[in-house]
């Protein structure tokens, strides 16, 4: 097997900096009686290093865990939203702030919304670490967006491909040909 590679499109620092951006932002909506609700499996570093800057912003969100899935094994979205795991904490009168690693059709964040909205959230509000805003196939806008990304399939900052790349500190793409440009931009 040929050695593969991943170009950096966003690194450790950039996303640093903007989850700071992102956790001040969310202060100045002033939650009440916050949870924070992290849809993994994606979102797992991006929601770990937001809910310590909203720590640093002042914010004390209690923390729950949603396991999504419409893509399984494949690259693209099934259509299908499944519940893996459920939140076990009560919803009813408090903000919520689902945490999701990237917008791309919306049908994962819009049934997360509507149900949490269902068990009577006060407010859910959503924010994405990145949006695909041409991949839309419902209309949903994420609250707060730390970047936009064109149609290119990510890995990395707990985003994956078949399980694979997690790990990796930053974004990235597979590297298909090492001299493409940067193709991604901050919100």
């Amino acid at each position: 097997m040929p050695e593969t590679r991943v170009r950096v499109l966003f690194d450790e620092e950039t996303i640093a900096k903007r989850c700071e951006e992102l956790a001040a932002e969310i202060v100045a909506a002033a939650p009440k009686d916050l949870l924070v609700v992290a849809v993994l499996k994606g979102s797992f570093m991006f929601a770990a290093d937001l809910i310590r800057a909203l720590h640093r912003v002042g914010l004390q969100p209690q923390v729950e865990f949603m396991h999504l899935s419409s893509y399984r094994a494949a690259t693209v979205s099934s259509g299908q939203v499944t519940i893996l795991r459920d939140v076990e904490s009560a919803i009813e009168g408090r903000d919520v702030l689902l945490i999701d690693d990237i917008l791309e059709s919306g049908r994962t964040l819009v049934f997360a919304k509507d149900l949490l909205a269902a068990r009577g959230a006060r407010r859910v509000l959503s924010t994405v670490l990145l949006e695909k805003p041409g991949k839309r196939a419902v209309h949903i806008d994420a609250d707060f967006v730390g970047f936009r990304c064109p149609d290119m399939f990510v890995v990395g900052y707990g985003m994956d491909i078949a399980h694979s790349y997690r790990q990796l500190p930053f974004v990235g793409v597979i590297d298909t040909a090492s001299s493409a440009p940067d193709l991604f931009e901050p919100k």
